[in-house]
Order: C-alpha cells, then sequence, then structure tokens
C-alpha cells in the first residue's frame, strides 16, 4: 500500500468513532499491537528528543524500504508512535519524504493532543524524516 492509502485508511478509521474518548482508546489499542521492539535498540541514541514520553525509534532497511521499530513508556504515546510507524513502516525514503501528513489533522490529532505530545508528535516525524535522509545518504 503506498503512504497516501494507508493514511486515507486511517482517517476512514477515525471517522467510525463518535468522540474523542473512543479515538483515545483506539490509540492506546493500536499501541498495545505495536510489536515489541528488541532491548538492544532501547538506546539514548535510539530515544526521540523532544518527546515528555521516552520513545524510541528505530530503522533499519531492506530491499530499498525502510523498516521501523519503536515502544514508549506512555500508553498514549505508544498508539500515536503505532499509528506513524503503521504509515512509513516499508516504505522507500523518497516517498517518506515527499509524504503530506495532513491525516493528522484530518483525523483531529493535533486539536485533541496536549502541546507537549502535539510536540512529540511532531519529534516523532522528524525523526522518521531523518533516518529518511540518512538512509539516501547511504
Amino acid at each position: 500500500m503506498t503512504i497516501k492509502e494507508i493514511q486515507e485508511e486511517i482517517i476512514d478509521e477515525f471517522a467510525m468513532f463518535d468522540d474523542w474518548m473512543e479515538r483515545y482508546e483506539y490509540l492506546i489499542e493500536l499501541g498495545k499491537s505495536l510489536p515489541i521492539i528488541d532491548p538492544q535498540f532501547k538506546l539514548d541514541e535510539n530515544l526521540i528528543k523532544g518527546c515528555q514520553s521516552k520513545v524510541w525509534l528505530h530503522s533499519t532497511s531492506k530491499e530499498g524500504k525502510i523498516l521501523f521499530t519503536a515502544d514508549s513508556d506512555a500508553i498514549l504515546t505508544k498508539g500515536l508512535v503505532a499509528l506513524l510507524l503503521r504509515v512509513f513502516t516499508n516504505q522507500t525514503s523518497e516517498d517518506i519524504l515527499s509524504a503530506k501528513t495532513d491525516f493528522i489533522d484530518e483525523i483531529g490529532l493535533k486539536e485533541h493532543l496536549s502541546p507537549t505530545r502535539a510536540n512529540g508528535l511532531v519529534s516523532m516525524l522528524k525523526q522518521i524524516k531523518l533516518y529518511a535522509i540518512a538512509q539516501q545518504a547511504n
């Protein structure tokens, strides 16, 4: 699936919920389904700066695609990172770098997150793009 198709799927999923409490619960469930990151990647160098919670993000590449693994010590943040990984893992660096992130606004995430969580979300996106830039340099 393309990044845009995945984003549209997410927008449709969030549209099914009537209120934000249901959406928060859905995000928490997404976090619970996040594959467990290998403990060897839970290093300070993989911590995302700018997040109130601890968020570890690691990338590898396989056949021209970037694969991300992540974890967080906060359940809602874990859901946010799971959402981003669903969109960006197994994509090319070119697709990641050219992707729009309007889906975040369309599902209402930014307006319903605390300022510190919203900043953390931006930091996660920035780190994903930095990994894509690094992949292009190799």
